[in-house]
């Protein structure tokens, strides 16, 4: 593309940042605050729990081997380090297991980098209240899904991961409303933090640095807002420029207008759904479909002779390549495993993605008699249907069953309740916390916009396991 193309959209980055800067609390809607709650008990069970995982626990020994000045926790591990590394563990935890939640339109789940980025200020500062907290959540929800909307699914097509290349924006906007950056500075973050966008979407299909592609996007964002702070500048276009710009790189049809459309007015923030499965958010529907269908048959997977899924592309290129055992990361993105445990063992949660499970000939029989391709019916209802799904289960007697799920449970347009993230967040942190910290929790989540100090909170997720 030519330099002497005009920007893809005047001033966005500026806009996006002076909004960052300066909206107060008192101007984020009440549906807002209470998406930011729920997603705060959300994220800080999918951090506890991805912390205990091998390859959080990888990346934690690394950092600890720094041996960085202690300034912010190592979530349920009672060390401490610098805020760019804390981060960088709390982010990899927090996308470490496919629980963590997700803002549709966009691809990003804000949450493993807003929420570690957050506290880790939080802790080191002292004296933040809820309302600090939930300001400088939104910031980087706004601006990062926001970012997201505007690279449409090109960006992703392109086999770029959104969390590690969008997500990096969530990050440095939260870190620049926690170091309350004025906008130039807060414009400067933004177009530090560009620069250091990545991840890529082969990484689905076996590999641990998946998990990392949060983690590392947190760390950016912290990079960012600190040099900016000093007077280190950043591409000032860098969401809009027509050459060398984040849009122009990373997505072959940008829609530009979805970086500022409604800022202030209508909250991406408030868009936010959560995931009732341990798995990528594209299968959720086939699996419920599936769910449904046995259900209410009274089927058992031994009644199933075959099952066939019909999805968007989107979904056939993310999750219907041929399934191996080669790792849970693997697993949790492929919708044939998906549909084997959903019939089996009627959930797709923590135990059915252990690593003994990968390898069960049970599930890998039914495997083989699974068959997805493009539903072009769901294809031809557009991008806001990419999650939906058709299956068709026939069963050993020759009974044939089909079920439609357009809206997936846990989008905005078929959400679940703030008490269905509640229940997740229980059965998620049961073998991370006691009852009585988890009930704690659960409290002070729930009444964040009134609390006055955020220690109590900080002390229990810092603390170390059991």
């Amino acid at each position: 593309m030519s330099r002497s193309q005009p920007p893809l959209l005047e001033n966005a980055t500026r806009d996006l940042a002076r909004f960052a800067a300066q909206f107060r609390y008192e101007d984020i809607p009440a549906e807002a605050v209470e998406r930011m709650k729920t997603s705060l008990l959300d994220s800080i069970g999918c951090c506890l729990y991805g912390a205990t995982l091998p390859w959080t626990r990888r990346v934690q020994e690394m950092t600890e081997a720094e041996q960085a000045a202690p300034m912010a926790s190592l979530w349920g591990s009672g060390a401490k380090t610098s805020i760019a590394n804390a981060v960088l563990v709390n982010g990899t935890a927090g996308h470490a297991f496919e629980l963590d939640d997700i803002h549709k339109e966009s691809i990003v789940h804000a949450g493993s980098l807003a929420v570690p980025v957050a506290l880790a200020y939080a802790e080191r500062d002292g004296g933040w209240s809820g309302r600090d907290l939930i300001a400088a959540l939104v910031a980087g929800y706004e601006v990062g899904t926001r970012v997201g909307n505007a690279a449409t699914m090109s960006l992703f097509y392109r086999g770029f991961h959104p969390q590690g290349t969008s997500g990096v924006f969530v990050a440095a906007a939260s870190a620049g409303r926690a170091l309350g950056l004025d906008p130039e500075r807060m414009q400067h973050a933004l177009g530090i933090v560009g620069s250091q966008a990545g991840g890529l979407m082969a990484a689905q299909e076996g590999a641990m640095v998946k998990r990392f592609h949060a983690g590392r996007a947190a760390q950016s964002g912290v990079y960012a807002a600190e040099l900016a702070r000093r007077g280190f500048t950043g591409i000032v276009d860098v969401l809009e420029a027509s050459y060398g710009g984040y849009l122009s790189s990373y997505s072959d049809k940008p829609n530009a207008a979805r970086l500022t459309d409604g800022l202030g007015e209508v909250w991406e923030t408030a868009k936010v759904g959560y995931k009732p499965h341990a798995s990528v958010t594209s299968i959720h529907a086939a699996l419920d479909a599936l769910t449904h269908i046995m259900r209410s048959n009274d089927l058992k997977a031994a009644d199933i002779a075959s099952i066939r899924a019909g999805v968007s592309h989107m979904t056939y290129v993310h999750c219907a390549w041929a399934y191996k055992a080669q790792g849970v990361t693997a697993a949790q993105m492929n919708l044939y495993y998906g549909l084997a445990v959903i019939a089996h063992d009627g959930v797709a949660f923590v135990d059915q993605y252990d690593e003994k499970r990968l390898s069960d000939p049970a599930l890998l029989d039914l495997i083989g008699r699974t068959e997805a391709y493009e539903d072009a019916e769901i294809e031809a209802m557009g991008p806001p249907f990419r999650h939906a799904a058709t299956v068709t289960v026939k069963t050993r007697d020759g009974r044939d069953f089909t079920h439609r799920i357009l809206n997936r449970r846990g989008s905005p347009e078929n959400p679940i309740s703030a008490g269905d993230v509640e229940y997740k967040f229980r059965n998620v942190v049961r073998s991370c916390l006691p009852a009585d910290r988890i009930d704690r929790l659960v409290e002070l989540c729930a009444r964040l916009d009134t609390l006055s100090s955020l220690d109590d909170l900080i002390s229990i997720v810092s603390a170390p396991r059991a």
